[in-house]
């Protein structure tokens, strides 16, 4: 986003926030077909992986999110 700062409707580090927070909010999605797939593969251990790994990205989207709200009412951290 490279534009003068007075016509930014949003910040670069409001948008570097936006996108990084929509791409764990897709995968957080996509962990969901991934974990069928490991139960209908009858493969616990994988569905496991599968579901740790989707809790840790939706840990991580909340963190990004408390920053991104902090970013958005104080324009930095």
């Amino acid at each position: 986003m490279m534009t003068d700062d007075k016509s930014k409707v949003i910040s670069d580090l409001e948008y570097d926030l936006l996108t990084v927070l929509q791409n764990k909010a897709e995968a957080i999605q996509t962990y969901e077909s991934y974990i069928e797939d490991a139960q209908q593969a009858n493969s616990q251990p994988c569905v496991e992986l599968l579901q740790r790994l989707r809790e840790q990205d939706k840990q991580q989207a909340q963190e990004i999110r408390r920053h991104l709200q902090e970013v958005m009412q104080k324009g930095k951290m």
